[in-house]
């Protein structure tokens, strides 16, 4: 008998999801016996060269502070000084699209968020993106090529189309499909099994 889907919606380089990460990884390990489970990226912040303004910077910074205050995640602030920021996801969620194609979604999505905020480098930056693939073997030449092909930007619209139809709030998301619907699940950023408890009745 077929499982039911919990669809993980996150973006690369949403702080919480960062945040969520511990928590995540010990709800998806429980969940292993009751759902299949699929990432789908959101699509944070579209395409941009333009670095991002300080209003927009220094509130990104307060979220790190306050996502560190609440769950003890850490931050490498280094990156407001070394990088210069852009309020452009969509690089890095065709990274994982990309990623995924090898069975390599997961990985990538580490060394993205382990580059971002903890070794205060850009994954807005395609270069710091193909570094990252090759760090997990993907091929340099093959992925360089698809990040600005037409077919995986494409992929990406769909993706986003897709999770449009979802009933998500922000990122990250936990939405089950199960018996022809969509049930929006609640995160406890702390506690995994208040989560695995809502979506056992669902099941």
């Amino acid at each position: 008998m077929k499982k039911p889907i919990l669809f993980y919606v996150y973006d690369p380089m949403c702080s919480w999801c960062w945040g969520y990460k511990n928590t995540w990884d010990k709800l998806e390990q429980a969940l292993e016996p009751y759902v299949d489970i699929e990432y789908k990226v959101g699509g944070l912040a579209r395409d941009s060269d333009m670095a991002m303004p300080i209003s927009m910077q220094e509130f990104l910074q307060s979220t790190w502070e306050k996502i560190s205050a609440q769950l003890g995640t850490e931050f490498n602030h280094d990156f407001w000084k070394n990088c210069t920021p852009r309020r452009s996801t969509y690089p890095a969620c065709r990274a994982v699209i990309i990623a995924r194609e090898y069975e390599l979604e997961k990985q990538m999505l580490e060394a993205i968020q382990n580059a971002y905020y903890l070794q205060a480098q850009n994954p807005s930056d395609n270069e710091v993106l193909v570094e990252l693939a090759q760090s997990i073997e993907i091929d340099k030449v093959e992925f360089t090529k698809k990040l600005t092909s037409e077919k995986i930007n494409n992929s990406l619209n769909e993706e986003i189309n897709l999770i449009q139809t979802m009933p998500i709030q922000g990122f990250p998301s936990l939405v089950l499909g199960c018996k022809g619907q969509y049930y929006p699940i609640k995160i406890n950023y702390i506690d995994f099994r208040e989560t695995l408890e809502e979506i056992k009745l669902y099941l």
